[in-house]
């Protein structure tokens, strides 16, 4: 390497910033952050950095001097930066702090720099730096954006947690080997989720739990290791004795706590650690549009339980040796029950697994979310639920269709296009409202009464409508007519599920607005890229072999719970869905 990384301790230390432009307020913001004592040395500074450096917060450490560079000001200073558009200038301060021994950097002349600002993702204390060595400054940005992506802004909490802990586990736990193990399983297990789940108060009892916990099993391991020692050196006829390591993982039960008989069981086996569920929305489709959180969990999951509209490009994203088992739902055809994903998800965490259920969309936009954690709460399983795009969201955005618009809507409304029995829709008369954009979900297939009823009940036969197929996706088709129009355009195209229908004046914006996959747009089908839709209609929703990695076993409990919760929904009656926002 051509340089070596070091971090400075700026904490109450001077720096002096040559310059008063925009340059000089960029290292001063940083640099402020590191809680340097700023110097600022120019003859105009400009405004936001005298309020950077004036306010309040800032207190009185940093001073503004408001004069040509002098030599003078350098004493004291622990660092040096040159920043100004004057180059003979610049390498004058070069000179002069190269003289007095002090770091200094020439911004952006890398001849001219001791030291290199690198790109900064901060997760204080957490802090990583990258550099370039000044040769691709702009490629160093983007990686800090790729890792930024990857760490948790909760991982900042986590470290101060553990040094909030740290004297007392070195205490508990003697040797090297066993803190590492611990600190291992507290940073990869519950308490770092609970960090980042926001929940500080759990996290902290949860590391104490954890704590107290191994540092008892230690205890009763040196016991039972002394005591077997004193019965070696008793009985000289080779009765064998078995130490147990003081650094193996522990689980935390009633086995090591709360039975006062429990040290003197030698064959008492640790409850089971109950694992944890992620409801996960998968987005529509596009795998750049998943949260951070998403990706985080999806690559920690030991089972992923994954809808039919998940798309292989987001499935590819889970931890390759994760088991993957389709329970996905299209129509008339549930390759398992809503009842039996329940079960699932139930069954998977009490055997100490962390389960990621993904799901196509948003959780809680018809996605069944709810449900879903009713049961985890009836069995005290943890949770969390990481919202996605949902697709209506994707579907107007990617189409240059906005939802609301001070011209034409106010407000919009989700609509399932079926219930839950699978009887369309015929709660026509609230769709009546000019100024609301109305979006249906599963409507495709009813697509002929609902433009049928809508029109019975008052709609005009001119009201704008389109048909988005494969939101998001390279195989995105748009379909615009008119409630009078659109059926006929649809049997003559034939745009593929998954789909929805966005009805309302803001329609009449997509040909001026889309600008997504143009060339696959209305009247220009690609077949190919249909062909290619992993869920495309008539196709088995069946994933590929090389997606699923789940165990015989599993399979066959998805199977015959979804014969029991097909037979439990069927008795269920219908509710209209729909959610309305404006």
């Amino acid at each position: 390497m051509n340089t070596f990384p070091l971090f400075f301790k700026l904490e109450g230390r001077k720096v002096l910033i040559v310059g008063g432009g925009d340059v000089a307020l960029r290292k001063a913001d940083l640099l402020s952050r590191a809680g340097a004592c700023i110097t600022i040395l120019a003859p105009d500074i400009c405004p936001e950095l005298q309020a950077l450096l004036t306010n309040a917060k800032a207190g009185n450490k940093h001073h503004l001097v408001y004069e040509n560079y002098n030599q003078s000001y350098m004493t004291g200073a622990r660092v040096i930066i040159a920043g100004t558009d004057d180059e003979a200038l610049n390498q004058q301060v070069h000179a002069d702090a190269t003289e007095l021994n002090i770091p200094v950097n020439v911004v952006d002349t890398p001849h001219l720099c001791d030291f290199i600002f690198p790109a900064i993702v901060d997760r204080n204390p957490i802090v990583i730096g990258i550099s370039s060595n000044g040769k691709a400054p702009v490629l160093a940005r983007l990686l800090r954006a790729r890792l930024e992506t990857l760490i948790p802004q909760g991982y900042g909490k986590l470290a101060k947690l553990a040094g909030d802990f740290r004297a007392e586990v070195k205490t508990k736990i003697p040797t090297l080997t066993g803190r590492r193990q611990f600190w291992e399983r507290a940073f990869e297990g519950q308490v770092s989720e609970l960090m980042f789940a926001g929940n500080e108060t759990q996290a902290s009892a949860q590391l104490q739990a954890d704590l107290d916990s191994t540092a008892a099993q230690i205890i009763k391991d040196n016991t039972v290791q002394t005591s077997s020692s004193n019965l070696t050196s008793q009985h000289a006829d080779g009765l064998e004795t078995q130490a147990i390591s003081a650094t193996a993982p522990v689980i935390a039960n009633e086995s090591t706590s709360n039975d006062h008989n429990s040290s003197h069981d030698m064959t008492a086996k640790p409850v089971q650690p109950v694992g944890e569920v992620y409801i996960v929305g998968a987005g529509p489709g596009d795998p750049e549009l998943l949260t951070f959180k998403a990706l985080r969990l999806m690559q920690q999951a030991d089972i992923v339980f994954y809808d039919a509209l998940v798309s292989p490009q987001v499935l590819d994203l889970c931890r390759r040796d994760a088991d993957k088992v389709f329970v996905g739902k299209k129509r008339s055809n549930h390759a398992v029950a809503q009842l039996g994903i329940n079960e699932l998800l139930v069954n998977e965490a009490k055997q100490g697994r962390r389960v990621v259920r993904l799901k196509g969309g948003d959780p809680f936009i018809f996605g069944r979310g709810g449900e879903e954690i009713e049961s985890l709460r009836a069995h005290s399983i943890p949770y969390q639920v990481v919202p996605g795009i949902t697709a209506a969201n994707a579907a107007a955005s990617y189409a240059g269709i906005p939802l609301t618009h001070r011209d034409h809507s106010q407000s919009v409304r989700f609509v399932t296009g079926f219930l839950k029995a699978g009887a369309p829709n015929d709660n026509f008369k609230n769709l009546l409202d000019t100024d609301e954009t109305v979006v249906f979900y599963m409507g495709l297939h009813s697509l002929p009464r609902l433009t049928e009823g809508l029109i019975t009940a008052g709609r005009s036969v001119d009201t704008p409508i389109a048909i988005i197929s494969n939101a998001s996706m390279p195989n995105q088709q748009v379909l615009t007519g008119t409630l009078a129009s659109i059926v006929a355009l649809q049997e003559q195209h034939q745009l593929p599920t998954p789909a929805l229908l966005i009805m309302g004046d803001v329609v009449a914006l997509h040909h001026d607005l889309a600008w997504y996959n143009l060339h696959n747009q209305q009247h220009n089908q690609n077949v190919s890229d249909t062909a290619d839709n992993w869920l495309r209609e008539g196709t088995a929703a069946t994933p590929r072999d090389d997606m699923i990695s789940s165990s015989q076993s599993t399979r066959q409990q998805a199977h015959a719970l979804s014969m029991v919760a097909n037979l439990a929904e069927q008795e269920k009656g219908d509710s209209l869905e729909q959610l309305v926002i404006g």
